[in-house]
């Protein structure tokens, strides 16, 4: 028997998680990405990252056909732009600054590091589609993490 959709996610509401916007290029060049917060290491050898993404949001169709993808990992400084790409239809890069990195995909400055990855593989989850990238870049910046916990974004130790 399986647990209530609300009560799984409550459940695993209580692990807090980093904050990251995934970015990435479709067949025509356009920019897309999403908040995400299922985003970890997967491998060293080779270095492997993954991140999951639903079925059902306007970015999905992107994701799946992009070559590569960033993981733009966000400051505590950058919630409102958390905020903005979790929103559902809307043009999430009106007024929003950046440029380009790996595979086209955009990348929002001032992140506290981001990780360029090429398409590995990727495995059915539900209604979320598991992507596995290869890591081929990254790049650090400074500043302290945003967290989302419980529902609601913060900073540690705060």
């Amino acid at each position: 028997m399986s647990v209530a959709a609300n009560e799984f996610r409550i459940a695993c509401g209580h692990f807090a998680t980093g904050v990251a916007i995934v970015t990435m290029s479709n067949h025509a060049g356009e920019s897309h990405g999403l908040t995400a917060n299922s985003f970890t290491s997967v491998s060293l050898d080779p270095p492997l990252i993954l991140v999951c993404v639903e079925k059902t949001i306007s970015s999905y169709p992107a994701m799946v056909e992009a070559e590569g993808f960033l993981v733009n990992i966000l400051t505590d400084q950058q919630e409102e732009l958390a905020r903005r790409f979790a929103t559902p239809d809307i043009d999430k890069f009106d007024g929003v600054e950046f440029g380009f990195g790996a595979f086209g995909a955009a990348r929002i400055p001032g992140c506290l590091a981001y990780v360029a990855a090429r398409r590995h593989s990727q495995l059915d989850g539900g209604d979320h589609t598991i992507f596995i990238g290869e890591a081929t870049a990254t790049e650090l910046g400074s500043g302290l993490p945003l967290v989302f916990y419980r529902g609601m974004y913060g900073v540690p130790g705060r």
